[in-house]
This record gives C-alpha cells, sequence and structure tokens, in this order.
C-alpha cells in the first residue's frame, strides 16, 4: 500500500513537471484574437487573458458588446466589430488584427461562434435558415482563420477551436449540430496540416454556461415563425398537437 502511495506521489509530481514545460512564459506583448465577445464563454475568456497579461483582440457582434467588454477590461485589450457571415467584416477585422501585431504575428486565434438558430424538425426548414447558421459557425470560422494564417504562422501561434458539446448530438433538424461536425472535421485537418509550421490547432469540447445559455423564448419564437410558415400538407402531416407537446 505505502509503495502504491509512493508511487502515485512520484507520478503527479512527474505530470507537474512536465504540465510546467508547456506552460507559456512571457505573456507580454503575445496577440490572442477571439471571436464571439459580446457575452458568455468568450466574454469571459477575453478578461481572463487580459488580466493574465495577454494583448487580447476580443470581436464583438455589436458596438455596445465591446464598449461593456473595454469598461471592465485593461487599456491593453482592444476590440473590434466582426459579422462572421459577411466577407467585408472579416477582411476589416483582419486589417484591425494585422495593425495591432504590428509584425509581430498572432499567437493565439480562439474561435467561439454560436449561431444557434433556427432549430426545428428538418422538413420544416429551408435552405436559407441552414445557411443562416453554417454561414457563421462553419463557414466564418473557416474564412477568418484562411486570413489569419499567415499571422499565425509567423508566430507559430495555436488556433483554439470552442465547440459546445450539445452540437455534437444530433438529436434536432437545422444547421447547428452540422456546423459542429464540420468544426472537428475542420480542425482535424489543419492540425496535421500546420504541424509542419509550429501552428498548433486544438478543440476544446465544452458543456453549458449559464451565461452561454440559449434564452427559450427566442427558439419558441422561431418556431411559431417556422410553423406559421409550413405548408398545409407538411403541417397537417404533423398536426396541431405535435406542435403544442
Amino acid at each position: 500500500l505505502h509503495i502504491a502511495i509512493l508511487a502515485s506521489i512520484f507520478s503527479l509530481i512527474i505530470y507537474w513537471l512536465i504540465r510546467d514545460r508547456y506552460r507559456v512564459r512571457n505573456l507580454s506583448g503575445k496577440h490572442v484574437f477571439i471571436t464571439g465577445c459580446d457575452t458568455g464563454l468568450g466574454n469571459s475568456l477575453a478578461k481572463w487573458l487580459d488580466r493574465r497579461g495577454f494583448c487580447v483582440i476580443a470581436a464583438c457582434a455589436t458596438e455596445k458588446g465591446g464598449q461593456e467588454l473595454q469598461s471592465c477590461s485593461s487599456p491593453s485589450l482592444k476590440t473590434v466589430n466582426l459579422n462572421l457571415a459577411d466577407s467585408n467584416s472579416i477582411a476589416r477585422a483582419l486589417g484591425f488584427v494585422t495593425e495591432e501585431t504590428a509584425g509581430k504575428g498572432l499567437f493565439g486565434l480562439v474561435c467561439n461562434a454560436e449561431g444557434t438558430a433556427p432549430v426545428a424538425p428538418t422538413d420544416w426548414l429551408r435552405i436559407e435558415d441552414f445557411h443562416s447558421v453554417l454561414d457563421v459557425n462553419l463557414l466564418g470560422l473557416i474564412e477568418i482563420t484562411l486570413k489569419l494564417l499567415p499571422l499565425l504562422k509567423k508566430a507559430e501561434g495555436r488556433v483554439v477551436n470552442l465547440i459546445n458539446a450539445k452540437g455534437l448530438m444530433a438529436f434536432v433538424g437545422g444547421g447547428y449540430s452540422l456546423s459542429k461536425w464540420g468544426m472537428e472535421a475542420f480542425s482535424d485537418t489543419l492540425r496535421v496540416e500546420m504541424q509542419h509550421f509550429g501552428v498548433k490547432v486544438s478543440i476544446v469540447e465544452h458543456g453549458f454556461f449559464t451565461a452561454g445559455v440559449v434564452n427559450s423564448d427566442i427558439i419558441e419564437k422561431y418556431l411559431f415563425r417556422l410553423w406559421n410558415r409550413l405548408t398545409p400538407e407538411i403541417r397537417d402531416s404533423y398536426g396541431e398537437k405535435y406542435f403544442v407537446e
């Protein structure tokens, strides 16, 4: 028993020594760009990295979100407006990041895209409903990553894609789960390709966070809108009882 305890303690010491070798040192001057910082996980991460001493560039979907984040952060934290469904907005954000990093490259890119609605039975949906989610969660993520790869390669940085684990459970129709599986595939491919350049690519599959829970009223509103636009044939095939339950 004593030998087992000593072995466990020794193993923990070895683990801590190995772990500390990979801890990032000299944080000053290292730029990290984070998307989806208006609220929730992206917002919390931006504040935490700012306190640690990173040069945080936080992308927010709204002016209000950016102003509120800056009001409770250090002067070194910068914000930029970003709409991941708009290539022009992505280009403007790229210009801002390039200017802020001033030739140093980008130490980290954290993608926290979370477009969710609409979710509904598949035959309630139209192709534009899929686009409204995929254009943000998947195609927008891919576009911003591609545009920032030269800066990441320059700094031998890292890409961290945050994926809500609920999206990996395909229990409802719509683009949400499709986008999360797509993010997994894109990340896995990019990880192999970027090894040659010293760029690390990671996936963090997180659970539910109170700050990021989608308002049930919003989901209900979308369901009512989708139900009301259905053809009589589809509506009759489900019946009023299905919708109420």
